[in-house]
């Protein structure tokens, strides 16, 4: 194993290497937050599809391939499915649009900034759990290198994500996240597929060793596959760690193109997951946790090196996660939320980097807490997914198709779908179905009827919000836009 843990190490010291680096470009609130709005084709493509594959695509997508087949992908699969619609309907205008979060958005399509500490509290609490989730994850792959306690995993994973993002913000995290592509792609498609495939014996072997709903394309459930679509197809268009990576396009072309590229690879990415996990289930039949899949076969049926490799990338999915949802917690905590309860002005871009640098260290140890304090990977993801799809999705999808939408109806939509979510999922349970299906409905009545019931949104803030998403409207004074290098 000693050749296994030194490719870790050196790993993970690269990974503190390029926060360093990144911090002498991070000079500005738009280098520190978005790298400048100034990512082409190749590192904005590499580094999406970094930040929407993480533990759970890898992990996760493996178990669910090894306790369902190849219909096991379906999850990762529309995830990427959810890119890609974001990315060749939606990502052109966002990217025109030259803000830093979520809840900005909705004050300029709505006016008043009325929607936008509440639209941040619910988005806060997404990010918040889903770096949660992507912390925890931490300790499953470290005890597989180290038999380390779980509390000591999650903090020295957690602390390698916040120093090199604290550090130098987007910048930092778009170049690990790029060497985390880099590595998934090698230790993932290129090594373990294969080598999965052919210890199982090859796919007559694995057809002939499982039973015929392991192959059936559908046999997860239709009910499944539906809340799937609803969650995390839905979920990649409105999340504020993916918009966020929207905002780093260096042009509206490169947020279409280069999205439709990763959402394409997380199509392959989901599928591999699943034969993977099938595989597995051909060489450990009973194991006692179908999660336990990924790091059964890397452990046992991978050569010295390789075997580091493939575990390097499983961490590498963790830490673009994480990092991600980390510095998208930040940015909302202070720009969407501190910012306008002390209702302060734009300071210099320097204080405005410091500000930012110090919400990510706390936002960090705030995550690294939780994720100490909670068991439930699922629980805590599935509460975050519900609150952001039942209270977020409706008030932004109406406000980029529907003219009529006003903030009194966005309002309306966010609070009663986002407690219609919270009741129905203390009245159903956190796992069950019913409460993004009922509040997703909830937020969509309120909508139209609240919308329909006020006064349309006033003249001159529809014409401003067009021609933000025309791109004929500078970012703000305070943040000038750099010329792309």
């Amino acid at each position: 194993m000693a050749v296994d843990y030194t490719v870790i190490v050196v790993y993970l010291a690269g990974m503190l290497a390029m926060g360093w680096w990144g911090m002498r470009r991070a000079r500005s609130k738009s280098e520190f937050l978005v790298a400048g709005r100034r990512l082409g084709p190749s590192l904005y493509s590499g580094t999406m599809a970094a930040i929407v594959l993480g533990g759970a695509s890898t992990i996760g997508g493996v178990g669910l391939g090894y306790q369902y087949g190849l219909s096991g992908a379906w999850m990762v699969f529309t995830i990427g499915l959810g890119l890609l619609v974001l990315s060749v309907f939606f990502s052109a205008r966002i990217a025109r649009l030259k803000v830093y979060t979520v809840s900005e958005m909705l004050d300029l399509r709505y006016g008043g900034g009325r929607a936008g500490i509440i639209s941040g509290v619910v988005m806060w609490a997404y990010t918040l759990m889903l770096a949660v989730t992507s912390t925890i994850a931490y300790a499953t792959i470290f005890d597989v290198l180290f038999d380390m306690h779980r509390t000591v995993a999650i903090v020295l994973g957690g602390s390698i994500v916040v120093a090199y993002s604290t550090l130098g913000g987007m910048w930092s995290i778009t170049l690990t996240d790029m060497v985390q592509f880099v590595v998934k792609t090698i230790g993932v498609l290129l090594l373990l597929l294969p080598i999965a495939v052919v210890k199982a014996g090859g796919f007559s072997e694995m057809k002939a060793q499982l039973p015929t709903e392991y192959f059936d394309p559908l046999g997860i459930g239709g009910e499944t596959i539906f809340t799937y679509v609803l969650i995390y197809t839905f979920g990649m268009l409105i999340g504020q760690d993916i918009w966020q990576r929207v905002f780093t396009a260096r042009s509206d072309r490169t947020a279409k193109w280069g999205g439709t590229v990763a959402g394409t690879y997380c199509l392959a990415y989901a599928l591999a997951g699943a034969v993977i996990g099938t595989a597995a289930r051909v060489l450990y039949p009973k194991l006692g946790s179908a999660d336990d899949a990924f790091a059964t076969i890397v452990k046992d049926e991978l050569p010295v090196g390789v075997r580091g490799l493939v575990l390097a990338a499983a961490l590498a999915a963790v830490m673009s996660t994480s990092s991600g949802a980390l510095i998208a917690c930040a940015t909302v905590a202070n720009n969407d939320i501190w910012s306008r309860l002390r209702g302060r002005t734009a300071e210099g871009e320097r204080d405005e980097v410091r500000g930012n640098r110090v919400f990510i260290l706390l936002m960090g140890l705030a995550v690294i807490a939780t994720a100490i304090a909670i068991d439930n990977v699922v629980e805590a993801l599935t509460v975050a997914y519900n609150l952001l799809v039942g209270g977020l999705l409706v008030p932004i999808l109406g406000g980029l198709v529907w003219r009529r939408g006003t903030v009194h109806g966005a309002l309306a939509s966010v609070v009663v779908g986002g407690l219609a979510v919270i009741v129905l999922m203390a009245t159903y349970g956190i796992l069950a179905n019913e409460p993004v299906y009922y509040g997703l409905l909830a937020s969509l009545a309120a909508y139209l009827a609240v919308s329909l019931a006020t006064p349309a949104t006033d003249a001159a803030v529809l014409t401003a919000w067009r021609e933000r998403l025309a791109g004929r409207s500078p970012e703000r004074a305070s943040e000038p836009v750099p010329a792309p290098r």
